[in-house]
């Protein structure tokens, strides 16, 4: 009897083979592709930072080693540039950072004022040919300042404004940057409608709308305003080489112009050195304010 059932007993299936050794051996090549992944980007890095390494290397190098040598080893150790660049004219280069500092700190609440209140009549008021406004406003976008540079110097030649910081200035007041206005008005066409008739139904006009309601809220997108008019108004050299003339008005794009002579030999450390100096404020404003900067561009359009 018991031989009958062990001959009738069916044999047991075979057991599937685990396929959990191909999913290891898959898994296998991750480490090995981000390793390559963060490789090539970290290469990536130095390669556009080169150029920014290279000039604060160079910058404590003596002048007949800076050409000579591409490499980022410093073998000499000159930190006399940064004292022969900041007395290397008749004013120090401080006085060259105050008047970057008065241009750039003018253009900023220029920016932000008149910027913000187009922005809100934009995008908040109903008048007449609106959209044709906006769309001309849009144009002037694609205006490259050459074209205008003409006409706008013979207006500010006339109004004796020429050699005076007031043509850096006061075009900022008038919202002439479009760029900043659109940025703001699609900000503020992500802002809940509601909120205004919330505001009205208080008894509040536009006046206490925009002041109470929408620049609280607007925060992000002045804040990406204010360090894109930083960045663009302290780097800017046409604009300022054209209106400044005197030295006691250079800017610092102007004063690092300055160091190259063609007719004597340059101060190549010098003028590095104080290159240096000129990109410490713009890294200082980029490293605080760059949370404000992603929030403000990533808010930007949002519904």
């Amino acid at each position: 009897m018991t031989d009958t059932f062990a001959t009738t007993t069916p044999a047991a299936a075979p057991l599937a083979p685990d396929p959990a050794p191909k999913r290891r051996s898959r898994s296998g090549f991750r480490p090995v592709r981000s390793i390559v992944k963060h490789a090539l980007l970290i290469l990536c890095v130095l390669v556009m930072l080169y150029p920014v390494l290279w000039m604060v290397v160079s910058s404590l190098r003596p002048n007949d080693v800076i050409f000579r040598d591409p490499s980022l080893l410093l073998n000499d150790l000159e930190t006399g540039n940064y004292a022969e660049g900041w007395n290397a004219f008749a004013d120090p280069f401080s006085v060259y950072l105050v008047n970057s500092s008065i241009v750039v700190l003018g253009a900023i609440l220029g920016n932000l004022v008149s910027c913000s209140m187009a922005a809100y009549a934009f995008a908040r008021l109903e008048f007449t040919a609106k959209r044709w406004w906006f769309a001309i406003m849009l144009l002037t976008i694609m205006l490259p300042i050459h074209v205008i540079i003409v006409p706008q110097y013979v207006l500010f030649a006339q109004l004796g404004w020429v050699n005076t910081f007031l043509p850096l200035i006061v075009p900022k007041l008038l919202a002439t940057d479009a760029f900043f206005v659109f940025l703001m008005v699609q900000f503020i066409r992500g802002v809940p409608i509601e909120l205004d008739e919330a505001a009205r139904i208080d008894g509040a006009g536009h006046p206490r709308i925009f002041a109470q309601i929408i620049l609280p809220l607007m925060v992000p997108a002045l804040a990406t305003t204010a360090i894109f008019t930083f960045i663009w108004t302290w780097n800017d050299f046409f604009s300022q080489l054209i209106y400044l003339t005197d030295p006691d008005l250079y800017t610092v794009p102007l004063a690092l112009r300055a160091f190259v002579d063609a007719q004597s030999g340059t101060n190549w450390g010098a003028a590095l050195a104080m290159s240096v100096v000129s990109l410490v404020p713009i890294f200082l404003v980029f490293l605080f304010g760059q949370r404000f900067l992603l929030r403000g561009i990533a808010t930007t359009g949002g519904k």
